[in-house]
């Protein structure tokens, strides 16, 4: 079962995802992996079900929470990255997390492809 990490641009920490909040409110920020994975109201069930049905194993992690391997492997964030023969390679980038609109199967589908 393929293992991709998702990498937010966001920090995990709660002045990070207040002003995360804020951010997004007044529209001056947002992050394409956020709006996929979650709600208002916490962890999209779509996004678990889309995931699980294509056979996805994830690991979800802030920018702060990311080593420094994975932060340079994934670029610009957000990022779906992978551990192939211990290196990290790029899968998904902003752009084509952005064209996924905030839809789960539509990010299950790219995957499914890589």
């Amino acid at each position: 079962m393929p293992h991709f990490v998702g990498i937010y641009n966001a920090d995990g920490t709660t002045l990070g995802e207040v002003a995360y909040v804020a951010k997004k409110l007044l529209g001056r920020g947002s992050c394409a992996l956020c709006d996929i994975t979650h709600g208002w109201t916490g962890r999209r069930r779509d996004f678990d079900t889309a995931c699980s049905s294509a056979g996805i194993e994830w690991t979800l992690l802030h920018r702060d929470e990311a080593t420094p391997e994975q932060l340079a492997a994934a670029g610009p964030l957000p990022a779906v990255i992978k551990n192939d023969n211990d290196a990290w390679l790029l899968v998904l980038g902003p752009d084509e997390l952005d064209a996924c609109s905030g839809d789960p199967a539509a990010l299950a589908s790219r995957l499914g492809s890589k």
